[in-house]
């Protein structure tokens, strides 16, 4: 296996981190009598499966691609969920839900990345098309806290947001990486490999003390009232 001990806690604490949100986030949503927030909940389960075939493709040594094209798969479909799930949201409030995101993040080759079993071709169009969807669902996101403050508070979506600086540091890592350190690919980088996936480890505790804020705050005003 490629990864250092270290570098296997952050993963496995990132991966678990996504589970905590998804149980606290449902417990939430019947906290306050909200089906709309349990559903969001739930369809955030594919993008946690998506994580354990990443690192069940690290547990192979990198070698078995089908693992991590199962994983771009998976979460393609949990962006789609998410999407669908805030969309639902935001019809809640009784408002229209518009928008129009686009753009190629995720899209970029990026030399000495890990090959992909099904063809690099396919592999760019589900990444491409994975970016665009998720990129939808963070503009809608925002219009959610801005709509509807009870459903996430200011710190979940900036988690959700933060998503984003994890991939761009992780495509410049995989640079690095491959083009200035002569390794083969970012997971034979154990120093920025891990530096990259802090970063989604952070992401994730960001949308866990979001929840939790929000948990703390409804419970107050059930006590209060």
């Amino acid at each position: 296996m490629l990864l250092s001990p270290l570098n296997w806690a952050v993963h496995l604490f990132s991966a678990l981190e996504w589970g905590v949100a998804i149980v606290m986030l449902f417990r939430y949503g019947r906290l306050i009598g909200r089906k709309d927030i349990r559903r969001f909940a739930l369809f955030m389960t594919p993008h946690w499966i998506g994580s354990w075939f990443v690192l069940a493709y690290h547990v192979s040594g990198d070698r078995i691609s089908l693992l991590l094209d199962m994983s771009e798969l998976v979460n393609r479909v949990g962006s789609l969920s998410l999407l669908y799930a805030t969309v639902s949201i935001l019809k809640g409030t009784g408002k229209e839900s518009v928008a129009i995101a686009g753009a190629l993040f995720g899209g970029m080759v990026v030399s000495g990345r890990p090959q992909s079993y099904m063809g690099n071709s396919v592999f760019d169009a589900i990444l491409q098309v994975s970016s665009l969807v998720y990129l939808t669902f963070l503009v809608l996101l925002l219009r959610v806290r801005k709509k509807d403050p009870e459903v996430f508070s200011g710190l979940t979506v900036g988690g959700f947001w933060f998503v984003l600086v994890f991939i761009s540091v992780t495509i410049f890592c995989m640079y690095l990486a491959t083009e200035v350190r002569g390794y083969p690919t970012l997971s034979h980088d154990d120093l920025l490999h891990g530096l990259a996936e802090s970063l989604l480890s952070i992401s994730n505790l960001m949308i866990v003390l979001g929840i939790h804020k929000q948990t703390k705050r409804a419970k107050n005003v059930t006590r209060d009232s």
